[in-house]
């Protein structure tokens, strides 16, 4: 395996891996192939800084879910397979929590609820009482609440990531995004995403369709 690049974070990713799989025997081996996957060059926005980012707003949630490790284990699978050309990436990364949980010591249980939180991640719509869904929904959302500043940084990262697509298919792609997002009841399910987070989230994307549709025009 070719090595990794530098990230500041990086130890302490290390360091949440192996306290999320308990030291587990190969545990050190998936910690280097997950980092890697979450450094691949194709990465604009889904890369290890969003993995970190996710991980703290779980902590942050924690107490929103019934098993908050499991919770953090799916943040770790839930990009771990990221083609932004491709539309299966949820499953692929599921499927690949389902390889490596086994070998990490993991039982069918608590292997199949880290699975479906992963493939939760496709709508972002977990059942109502559906604790950790709702948990790992909310931390993967809560970038939409970032202040002005940083949601723009967040929506050029998603551009650059799909490059590849002409400026006014991604602008018609990414306003029906937008205009979903915004058409839900709420954009947040557990009561501290709804209190601290649903307003913001809701005016950053008011704004970027604005921005979006006047370019367009």
């Amino acid at each position: 395996m070719a090595s990794l690049p530098a990230h500041p974070a990086h130890d302490d990713l290390r360091r949440r891996w192996l306290s999320a799989v308990r030291d587990a025997p190969h545990a050190d081996r998936y910690a280097d192939d997950l980092l890697a996957r979450w450094a691949e060059p194709q990465r604009r926005y889904h890369t290890t800084d969003h993995l970190l980012a996710v991980l703290d707003r779980v902590d942050e949630l924690a107490d929103h879910a019934d098993d908050p490790d499991l919770v953090r284990l799916a943040a770790w699978f839930h990009d771990a397979v990221y083609l932004p050309e491709r539309s299966t990436n949820e499953e692929r990364s599921a499927r690949l929590a389902e390889r490596a949980l086994p070998e990490l010591g993991f039982d069918g249980a608590a292997t199949a609820e880290v699975a479906r939180l992963v493939r939760l991640t496709v709508t972002h719509d977990p059942a109502e009482g559906d604790r950790n869904g709702e948990a790992l929904c909310d931390a993967d959302l809560a970038v939409l609440a970032a202040t002005p500043d940083a949601y723009a940084v967040y929506a050029a990262a998603v551009r650059e990531e799909y490059g590849f697509v002409p400026d006014d298919a991604f602008r018609a792609g990414r306003a029906a995004v937008l205009r979903q997002l915004l058409g839900l009841p709420r954009l947040f399910r557990t009561p501290h995403g709804a209190r601290a987070w649903e307003e913001r989230a809701r005016q950053n994307l008011t704004t970027e369709l604005k921005l979006l549709e006047t370019a367009g025009m």
